[in-house]
């Protein structure tokens, strides 16, 4: 875990989780489907959570803000590649923040100490997707000096499209 000494939110710990925190990782991946409106694409499970966040070698992390001992926020990330720049990048799969605790400064404090990691592992960047109608989400983001990649199309495969290139 990093050092939470540049937080400067009074009562505010982020804190790398746990594997007694599988079913809080559950839990604010329900609110971020359901604020994504995706709710009915959510097939995880607990044991999908304990198995893949908390193995030998893990691929994924998460990470939570408690305020007042009360988790407000949540980040989910792992690690890709950039051929461009010979370097790992950070890529930030999920950052949320319950709604009663937005604007006070929480998921700021969740993408600067994600920066830090990054910077530490020395990675060349730090990227993540978002919905093109969340727009608040969008102005946060810039207000950090984020930029949209206009100019790249995301293009995804399902499991089932997979298997239906193999056959």
């Amino acid at each position: 875990m990093l050092d939470n000494s540049k937080n400067t939110i009074p009562n505010f710990i982020i804190k790398d989780a746990t594997p007694g925190d599988a079913s809080l990782i559950l839990s604010f991946i329900h609110q971020i489907a359901e604020y994504e409106k995706l709710s009915h694409e959510v097939i995880a499970n607990i044991d999908d959570v304990k198995r893949l966040f908390f193995c030998e070698n893990p691929k994924v992390f998460c990470m939570f803000g408690f305020y007042n001992e009360v988790a407000v926020g949540y980040a989910v990330y792992f690690y890709n590649f950039s051929t461009f720049l010979c370097k790992h990048g950070l890529y930030l799969e999920d950052l949320f923040v319950k709604p009663d605790y937005r604007g006070k400064g929480f998921g700021k404090s969740l993408l600067l100490h994600l920066s830090r990691i990054a910077l530490l592992n020395n990675c060349g960047r730090m990227e993540w997707i978002v919905l093109d109608w969340n727009t608040p989400a969008m102005n946060f983001y810039k207000s950090l000096h984020a930029k949209p990649l206009d100019e790249w199309t995301t293009f995804r495969l399902t499991e089932n499209e997979l298997q239906l290139l193999q056959s």
